[in-house]
């Protein structure tokens, strides 16, 4: 596909609502590429990795006492809206295979003002996750040296000086164990994309077998009285629960953050989104049955479901800690991955803004011999150790899922656009049921994203004028697009050009 190249100056309007052309590249650009090394198999579980264990092990304690036992609809709110998108996500990574998922369809599809606030949605979504995780995951590990050796990290080293939303003083320094996790997943990535992969199939596995021995031993002690009053909080509840429960769905677009790195992307990219969110969903409905099956909505408010709450359900319905503690080995161990995982999308997403010139280009250096952006995923660890270290979960949860529902509207918008702007696009996977299949998936991330709380709206304004200020001073003079002579300059690599 041609088109002409785009003059080195424009007004700020025509530039503002400029597209980067669709073409792809014939060859490869050393010192810029990714190698495409993953399968269809890894790249699903990249999706599941990034999405169960970070909703189901943590966010109950966040939605029940929100909806109650309706917290199941909920759920299922959250996944017809995610499920939607997820075709939509589909099409276009099989349209455009590429690293930066999201930010890159919008640059296509929608211009570049478009994509800049696209791009500091993800990056929050995926920062903030990968915080708010390795915050959770400190919870469990203490948990599990509680259980096993009989101490844990002490408040001070364990916890953030930040009081949480109570106001009430933690006692606390700094979130250490959440600091040294994220460090550990930098690591990971900078031995290389497939070493990273390989690690987290096993800990999904993991991590899906002792979830699959928390709903056998939750459905024992089934209680029907716990889904008494089932709407007794009302569709406001419901849809406010669907909302903090939304961010668990991050992993469908960490998926398409991995364009580049697999084989044969126009046909892996569409089966493993797709085959994540049915094995998600279907996880995250069973897990929060059984949670209420053995425990009263009530119990949820408490504090002993805010700190490896799933292991504590098994520990009182067993009347023993062996098996809770068998769930906090499982959840130290896979939710490894949701860290690991949110991380990788977060440096691909970077990686691509680079390539593009809207951040330095530092962010663009591939290691000759991992063929891992290294620059890149050490200074997004920094940053996201940082957050880690220092805020509380309850401050991290709702700040993600505004950046994951905002993402997941544009990518549904953006199918409509391409469609009608480049009909003769290779599209090996087509959404059934268009138009209608991106639009109730707009008005529904619409109808989450309304329930959000004010405070939310008023960090992600703020994030977001922080974003536009820095494309005004930097990333709008460096933009590739301002001084192209030559479409191979900008081309995305597709996955089927020769070597």
């Amino acid at each position: 596909m041609s088109a002409p190249a785009l003059p080195a100056s424009l007004p700020l309007g025509e530039q503002l609502k400029r597209r980067k052309p669709i073409v792809f590249r014939h060859h490869h650009h050393p010192g810029e590429e990714l190698a495409r090394n993953l399968t269809t198999f890894q790249l699903m579980m990249f999706g599941v990795g990034a999405t169960v264990g970070t909703g189901i092990f943590f966010v109950l304690s966040e939605s029940v006492p929100e909806a109650g036992p309706a917290v199941i609809l909920s759920f299922l709110i959250a996944g017809l809206a995610a499920g939607l998108s997820a075709l939509c996500y589909a099409e276009l990574a099989s349209a455009i295979p590429v690293s930066g998922s999201t930010y890159s369809y919008a640059y296509h599809a929608m211009g570049e003002l478009v994509a800049v606030i696209i791009a500091g949605c993800v990056l929050l979504e995926y920062g903030v996750a990968t915080a708010a995780v390795a915050v959770g995951w400190s919870g469990y590990f203490n948990e599990l040296l509680n259980s096993t050796l009989g101490f844990q990290i002490p408040t001070a080293l364990s916890t953030s000086f930040i009081p949480g939303e109570d106001g009430a003083a933690t006692g606390g320094l700094i979130n250490l164990p959440a600091v040294v996790l994220v460090f550990l997943c930098m690591f990971l990535l900078l031995r290389g994309a497939t070493e990273s992969a390989r690690l987290n199939a096993i800990m999904v596995l993991i991590k899906l077998g002792v979830l699959v021995l928390f709903v056998i031993i939750g459905i024992t002690a089934f209680n029907a009285d716990h889904f008494g009053n089932f709407f007794g909080s009302g569709l406001g509840g419901i849809t406010a629960a669907a909302g903090t429960i939304f961010f668990s769905f991050i992993g469908l677009d960490a998926v398409a953050t991995a364009g580049e790195e697999v084989k044969d992307p126009q046909r892996a990219l569409p089966r493993a989104i797709v085959g994540a969110l049915v094995i998600v969903t279907t996880v995250y409905i069973l897990v929060a049955f059984a949670g209420l099956a053995a425990k009263h909505p009530d119990w949820f408010s408490g504090p002993e479901a805010q700190s490896a709450g799933l292991s504590q359900i098994l520990n009182d319905v067993t009347g023993s800690t062996i098996w809770g503690t068998v769930l906090a080995a499982g959840a130290v161990i896979s939710i490894f991955s949701v860290t690991l995982v949110s991380l990788y999308g977060q440096t691909r997403i970077l990686f691509a803004i680079g390539r593009d010139g809207l951040v330095p280009k530092r962010f663009t250096e591939v290691n000759p011999r991992t063929l891992v952006p290294s620059y890149n995923t050490v200074a997004v660890a920094i940053v996201v150790a940082i957050i880690a270290g220092l805020v509380p979960a309850d401050y991290l949860w709702d700040t993600v899922s505004i950046g994951t529902l905002i993402a997941f509207s544009v990518v549904s918008v953006g199918i409509i656009v391409l469609r009608n702007s480049h009909p003769d696009l290779d599209r090996p996977f087509k959404i059934p049921g268009y138009p209608v299949t991106p639009i109730l998936s707009v008005l529904a991330c619409l109808w989450i994203l309304i329930q959000l709380p004010l405070i939310t709206w008023i960090i992600f304004g703020v994030w977001t004028a922080i974003v536009l200020a820095f494309y005004a001073l930097y990333g709008r003079h460096h933009a590739v697009l301002n001084h192209v002579t030559d479409l191979e300059e900008i081309a995305e690599p597709r996955g089927d050009e020769e070597d």
